[in-house]
């Protein structure tokens, strides 16, 4: 197996670990909101599932993903790989960034706010443009980095 997609592999597991600990402390913190709670709990075990079967597709490429260890560090990433963790970095704060103008935009079309409401629809469209730019890069440069690796 490439080294670039073993090092996508242990990254892609640990982001999973990760998820699932954070779905599981989300249905923890908020467990009197019942939708939340359920649901969260149900995302966290699709999560589970999905570091369980790169585990095991590694293994059977022989390559050991060890659940115990921290995921790789950035600064240990192959140099090829660095560009796709800046623009995956880049796409996850631009939706981030994405999220929060939509939920304005639904508290200024509840409250009729007018202004706000421009802001968003000034700015938002921009925010989605940049998601889409990483996300193109990413997909068009992912092939040939993780495969020459």
């Amino acid at each position: 197996m490439k080294d670039g997609i073993a090092h996508t592999l242990r990254t892609l597991q640990h982001g999973e670990r990760r998820l699932a600990r954070d779905l599981v402390a989300v249905a923890e913190r908020h467990a009197e909101e019942h939708e939340v709670h359920h649901v969260a709990t149900d995302l966290a075990d699709w999560s589970r599932e999905h570091a369980e079967r790169l585990a095991d597709l590694a293994a059977d490429e022989g390559v050991r993903l060890d659940a115990d260890t921290p995921g790789p560090t950035p600064g240990k990433a192959p140099h090829g790989l660095l560009i796709l963790r800046d623009l995956s970095a880049l796409h996850l704060a631009a939706t981030e960034n994405s999220l929060y103008w939509e939920m304005l935009a639904q508290a200024a079309r509840a409250s009729r706010d007018e202004r706000l409401l421009e802001l968003v629809s000034a700015c938002h469209p921009q925010t989605l443009r940049q998601m889409r730019w990483s996300d193109t890069l990413i997909k068009q440069l992912s092939p040939q980095l993780l495969t020459s690796l």
